[in-house]
């Protein structure tokens, strides 16, 4: 009898198989015993019949409890009502271990509740769901970036200065010296990206802010590509390319976990056609206004100010040329109007907001020089980073993707916590 996952048992009808998994649901009629089997892959409904039975096979399912782990025989048989269009016949059991009561019911929990015991919450269907599409994604952009000759080179997470900023660093002791944790790989991409063209790195990032808003981790996984010769018309391209080729992956493959999420995949349909809006900044403030927002030029944008901007939208939308003044010191000024940078901000439809962001470099070490002093980051720590001007300059661009807001997006998830196995939130460190 050949042991296979649940997702292949549709091909299987006729025939004698094993599954190996969980018990995620059971009921009895006294003579018919309904056994909910779910493997990591899937999920399929197990049908006894007592008259079918030997004795001590009934006798273990008596037994059973919600989670406890077996292994099941029976013959596929087709059954229309099914959602995977089959069920087994049950004809053997036999219990791995007989779970303790399991703490999440069917009655509604809250979110503390749930995060408390996130280590079994991740076992139901929505949350499966969730983890599949995340990976789903993950691989979508590892490969679109192999197909496009970039090369994985990850930075470091300990890192002796800033990138983005000093007021939401973690600093951690380093032996006898202090290090911060990685708010970004971007400076090393740009090293990495001059031997190598064109570059990435795909890991976790940390921002200490203060944040309790839903689109906030203070632990998440960012993709950040760099490529020497590239400007940031082209940069913004290649961001609306990734995007929709992610977009038509999940949309290929993940179908079923969409469904079981409920998702509407109008809007993801469309953004999978690309055609990205792209709005130069004073534009996107004038339009802001015009909808009764009290923003100002020169402000940055706020959650509610995306969310009011993106409703205007079918898919996702590009704001670019942002003030220098409240961008980072790398950001290249645009040499016709040096008051606004060459960057740009990717943010997502129906109110989920910013999810990518790129820029131009500076690629002038004085001017780079120059930055680094107005924004009183400490000099001698970036010599390094400044090498990168004196030895080979070149125009480069780059950009970085928020995998957890990606998440929640294509998912339609109300809040970035259910984006990521354990969450990270300023309140929570465990489980």
């Amino acid at each position: 009898m050949a042991e296979i996952l649940v997702t292949e048992v549709g091909g299987k009808v006729g025939e004698a198989v094993e599954l190996k998994g969980w018990v995620y649901n059971f009921r009895s009629s006294g003579s018919i015993f309904f056994l909910q089997l779910r493997d990591g892959t899937g999920r399929i409904q197990v049908v006894y019949s007592k008259a079918e039975m030997p004795e001590v096979v009934w006798n273990d399912l008596q037994k059973l409890t919600i989670e406890s782990s077996v292994a099941v025989s029976g013959l596929v048989k087709a059954e229309p009502r099914s959602p995977s269009g089959v069920e087994l016949g049950g004809t053997g059991l036999a219990i791995v271990s007989v779970a303790a009561e399991y703490p999440i019911g069917k009655k509604d929990h809250g979110p503390d509740f749930l995060l408390n015991n996130r280590h079994l919450w991740i076992r139901s269907a929505r949350q499966e769901a969730v983890l599949r599409i995340r990976n789903e994604i993950a691989f979508a952009l590892r490969e679109f970036f192999y197909e496009r000759g970039f090369i994985n080179t990850d930075s470091p997470i300990f890192t002796p200065n800033a990138v983005e900023g000093t007021t939401d660093l973690f600093e951690v002791k380093y032996f006898d010296d202090k290090a911060y944790l990685s708010q970004s790989g971007q400076l090393y991409l740009e090293a990495t990206s001059a031997a190598l063209r064109k570059t990435y790195c795909f890991g976790p990032t940390f921002r200490s802010e203060k944040s309790k808003t839903r689109r906030h981790l203070t632990e998440f996984w960012m993709l950040e590509a760099e490529a020497s010769f590239m400007d940031w018309e082209e940069n913004i391209q290649l961001q609306e390319d990734m995007m929709v080729y992610v977009l038509r992956r999940v949309l290929d493959r993940r179908a079923v976990d969409l469904k079981t999420l409920e998702r509407d995949i109008t809007t993801l349909q469309t953004s999978a056609q690309g055609n990205f809006p792209r709005v130069h900044y004073t534009d996107a403030v004038a339009q802001l206004q015009k909808l009764g927002s009290d923003m100002k030029d020169g402000d940055d944008f706020g959650a509610d100010d995306e969310t009011i901007l993106t409703k205007q939208y079918d898919r996702p939308m590009f704001i670019h040329h942002y003030p220098a003044a409240i961008k980072a010191f790398y950001m290249k000024p645009d040499p016709s109007d040096p008051v606004h940078v060459l960057n740009n901000d990717l943010l997502a439809p129906e109110g989920y907001g910013e999810v990518i962001g790129g820029s131009q470099r500076i690629d002038d070490v004085t001017l780079l020089e120059q930055r680094i002093a107005e924004h009183q980051l400490p000099h001698a720590d970036f010599q390094w980073y400044l090498d990168l001007r004196r030895y080979g300059s070149v125009p480069h661009a780059g950009f970085g993707i928020g995998l957890e807001r990606s998440v929640a997006w294509i998912c339609g998830l109300e809040h970035v916590r259910e984006t990521i196995p354990f969450p990270r939130l300023l309140n929570r460190l465990t489980p």
